[in-house]
């Protein structure tokens, strides 16, 4: 059985998550790393090689696949070399900075025969693959809502994220997996986008955006996420006419929930409110909502990486296919003309 014999070029925080992830399969052997900078490389497992750019590494390391994990602005030339020398490749996201400098990525990987994909490995997190089976199978009926919410209270980006030149702030980095979700689990096309992108205390960089896209099949999704919000949570809700689906916390933590019957439309008792008179926003009758568990799924971010394995025997296709990389780029030129412009984008009509 051919082995997977890798070589990571950028060892920083992701090349180091990457090589830890790596290192828990057999199938995969970690060869050799290549950095810039030599300090990134001092903890290096022992037997891997050490190399000072991917040139080098190119040249000399006994690899057969690629992770590029340098920041984003260089990954088409990371990814270019690397197809070049005939390794098929990895590549973090974003993959790059515009769709045209995507697309010469794919042709070189295309013209040299070697499998490209891109490390969406946040497709297996556990609150999104709960929500995808919700949305799968109908399990609230037909469905009008999906939001995907993301507050924390940092603020402030860290490292290179701080600088737009080099792909910097929210939307390049938490924005692209959120997007991605979304269109993993609608298979259906975008008819508009409208999104408010905007820098709250980050002076260069975005760190809040509200994203709506209203797709073909009559399901809107709402995405929004926001370093400075100081009320953190990780929260899904999926609204349809036979219930509702909702996850407060990353441990995919929620319930489904259901009405007995729907409101008649007949004269009643007035329910007195903090907010006034009302009968639809009121406190339910007692016995009027039910709550049933979420489906239970077993997956994580090492599933990613057993999908490359297949992929790389030949066993089965690239689960993270390039032209579903390429539409994420899209709408995310897409969000930055509507958050420019104030108005929404008539998108892939």
């Amino acid at each position: 059985m051919d082995k997977i014999k890798l070589g990571i070029v950028g060892f920083g925080f992701m090349g180091h998550c990457d090589a830890d992830m790596m290192a828990t399969f057999d199938e995969i052997d970690l060869a050799a790393v290549a950095d810039t900078n030599p300090d990134q490389m001092k903890d290096a497992p022992e037997g891997v090689e050490t190399y000072a750019d991917i040139d080098e590494m190119l040249a000399n390391a006994d690899i057969n696949v690629v992770m590029v994990s340098t920041p984003n602005p260089s990954h088409p030339e990371m990814v270019k070399k690397a197809a070049a020398a005939k390794k098929h490749v990895i590549c973090e996201k974003p993959a790059a900075m515009s769709v045209a400098e995507y697309d010469e990525m794919v042709a070189a990987c295309k013209e040299n025969g070697v499998i490209f994909t891109v490390h969406q490995q946040r497709r297996w997190d556990k609150d999104y693959r709960i929500m995808k089976e919700v949305y799968d199978k109908q399990m609230v009926g037909d469905m009008y809502i999906i939001k995907s919410q993301l507050y924390g209270v940092n603020g402030n980006m860290h490292d290179w994220h701080i600088y737009p030149e080099m792909g910097g702030g929210m939307l390049y980095d938490w924005g692209v997996h959120l997007i991605d979700q979304i269109l993993d689990m609608v298979q259906s096309e975008i008819v508009s986008l409208y999104a408010d992108v905007q820098n709250v205390i980050n002076e260069k960089v975005d760190d809040y955006f509200k994203i709506l896209m209203k797709f073909k099949n009559g399901v809107t999704a709402e995405i929004e996420l926001g370093t400075y919000y100081l009320t953190p949570k990780r929260a899904w809700f999926i609204g349809g006419n036979k219930g509702s689906a909702l996850i407060d916390q990353f441990d995919g933590s929620g319930k489904i929930v259901r009405t007995a019957h729907l409101l008649e439309n007949v004269p009643g008792k007035i329910t007195m409110t903090a907010a006034g008179p009302t009968r639809s926003f009121g406190p339910p009758a007692p016995g009027l909502l039910s709550e049933e568990p979420l489906p239970k799924v077993d997956v994580n971010h090492r599933n990613y990486f057993e999908h490359f394995l297949k992929a790389f025997r030949g066993e089965e296709e690239i689960i993270v296919k390039p032209d579903q990389v390429r539409r994420v780029l899209c709408v995310m030129d897409a969000i930055r003309e509507s958050a420019k412009t104030g108005k929404a984008i008539a998108f892939e009509k």
